[in-house]
């Protein structure tokens, strides 16, 4: 004799019912999810599948796959290699200078004094302008003939005489840094702030009564609960930069002679200026599997800190 299914318990019913239940948050989801496959995944498949094709719009007779002659091609570009190394000094610099700037802000912010409120809002400020008009506006300030910097500059020794650094191959890079690190700084002081406050206060109570200095506090308190907070901002803050072209773009455009082009501003110039999108995307495509397993490696140290 059969069970009827329509049955309270019958196992079709109750397996119906567990298979409901696991998939109902999916239900949920699923708005979310068909969203960024649109706007994420299917853009980023379609960029994927342009490394291996020739889409130069000079050229619109010769589009095609090639496979790996993009790669080829990038392995053998002297340029790409130059890129890199400046996609490196471009982006170790403005992070170790935007971290320890942000976690200076961030402890001074922790503490109760006049006016925090008003300092905070000009600690922000920066993170609220759009990046164009920050290169405009670092570009000014460095140009000797209306900006006041290379003045400076000059008067406490640091240039032998009022000139652009921008126009300098030596210095240039220092310009977009400066301007990134005045950017970013934000970033990092709000994060660690947020973290700064999480921490409990009987902590801090119980290291004083122990007699902990300062430093003994920061280095035994203060660092092991934000490691988790610091390893990911930095994972987060690296691909940003090393992504961030806008800066470069606008202070120098790569130049000059090449001495600050950095692999996403000359995947720009190339995609948009000489209109080869397939040589282009194959850099992207590198750039992605370098930030992947940039992402992945922190990922993991995030993990082992937070056991």
């Amino acid at each position: 004799m059969m069970l009827d299914a329509s049955l309270p318990n019958s196992p079709a019913r109750s397996r119906r019912l567990r298979w409901s239940r696991l998939a109902e948050p999916w239900w949920y989801l699923s708005p979310g999810l068909l969203l960024i496959a649109l706007f994420i995944f299917v853009p980023m498949a379609i960029g994927i599948s342009y490394a291996f094709q020739s889409i130069n719009l000079l050229n619109p007779m010769e589009t095609g796959w090639v496979g790996w002659d993009n790669f080829t091609e990038m392995f053998d570009d002297r340029r790409f290699f130059k890129a890199l190394g400046h996609t490196l000094n471009w982006t170790l610099s403005s992070l170790l200078l935007q971290f320890f700037f942000g976690l200076a802000l961030a402890l001074l912010l922790n503490r109760e004094f006049r006016f925090r409120r008003w300092v905070q809002a000009l600690v922000f400020l920066p993170w609220a302008v759009p990046a164009f008009l920050s290169g405009l506006t670092w570009s000014w300030l460095l140009n000797p003939v209306v900006g006041p910097l290379p003045q400076w500059l000059s008067d406490v020794g640091v240039l032998s005489e009022p000139y652009n650094i921008l126009s300098d191959p030596q210095l240039a890079m220092w310009g977009p840094v400066i301007a990134n690190v005045w950017f970013g700084i934000p970033f990092f002081a709000i994060t660690l702030l947020a973290a700064l406050q999480s921490i409990p206060k009987d902590l801090y109570e119980a290291a004083s009564i122990d007699g902990a200095s300062g430093w003994q506090q920061f280095r035994r308190v203060t660092l092991p609960f934000l490691a988790p907070m610091i390893a990911i901002t930095v994972m987060l803050r690296t691909i940003w930069i090393a992504n961030f072209a806008d800066l470069i773009v606008v202070m120098t455009d790569g130049g000059p002679a090449g001495s600050t082009s950095i692999l996403s501003s000359y995947i720009f110039t190339t995609a948009y200026r000489k209109l080869d999108f397939g040589y282009a995307s194959a850099m992207a495509v590198f750039l992605l599997l370098l930030m992947t397993c940039y992402a992945l490696v922190l990922l993991r140290i995030r993990h082992q800190l937070l056991k």
